[in-house]
């Protein structure tokens, strides 16, 4: 995982705002998969905001979409925000 890379997370009743910052590598999609499924079953809306993301790896993006497939059946309606939505939102 990027060593600047941190997830900042707040759940109200419905949602969960996930806010990454830093750089985004391998290590940090496993984080942000693991953080889905530790806070993110069960919730209505889920909001991953990527304004603060630095650098985006293409690996990272890749570990992260192939992960997400897995788990994507679990989670309700995840919702990109932020400058570098497109980039980390699967196609």
């Amino acid at each position: 995982m990027a060593s600047n890379f941190q997830i900042f997370s707040f759940k109200n009743k419905d949602s969960i705002h996930l806010r990454l910052s830093g750089d985004f590598d391998g290590g940090s999609a496993h984080e942000l998969i693991n953080t889905l499924i530790e806070q993110g079953v069960g919730i209505w809306d889920i909001y991953i905001d990527t304004n603060n993301l630095q650098t985006i790896h293409p690996f990272g993006i890749d570990v992260f979409q192939k992960n997400l497939n897995g788990i994507k059946k679990q989670l309700k309606n995840l919702i990109y925000v932020g400058a570098n939505k497109h980039q980390i939102a699967p196609d």
